[in-house]
């Protein structure tokens, strides 16, 4: 599994994670699967999602990515909207897997992201130490 070295583990303050520590051996990576957003979310949950993206953006810009570490569950937020499959065919469940960002869906949803001088630093996250 490739590790993402210097991408935010998680949102400080929180116990909402953007990264895990190790692979699991046993029984592989967890699945990516398309989570619906609701407009009730909590403020921290959708301000997370923002924070993540800004971290992709900011760590991968418009190249295609590994999964890798990246946390599942906070990929699954994302994936089929904002973060689509680079490859075909696409295996959800494989740190391998490719990914790349949907530019414009993703400005769209998250227009502070992309706005002209937005800063990613600015997010208030724990840098990753793995």
């Amino acid at each position: 599994m490739l590790k993402h070295r210097g991408f935010p583990s998680r949102l400080s303050g929180t116990d909402l994670q953007f990264t895990i520590r190790r692979a699991n051996v046993k029984e592989g990576a967890t699945k990516i699967v398309r989570r619906e957003r609701f407009k009730d979310r909590k403020h921290v949950d959708r301000l997370a999602d923002q924070a993540f993206m800004a971290a992709l953006w900011q760590y991968f810009g418009e190249e295609p990515f590994e999964r890798g570490n990246l946390d599942s569950g906070r990929l699954s937020w994302l994936i089929g909207r904002e973060v689509v499959p680079a490859e075909d065919p696409f295996d959800p469940a494989s740190y391998e897997a490719l990914l790349r960002i949907d530019v414009k869906r993703a400005e769209a949803s998250f227009p502070e992201v992309f706005a002209p001088g937005a800063d990613a630093a600015g997010f208030d996250w724990d840098e990753g130490e793995d």
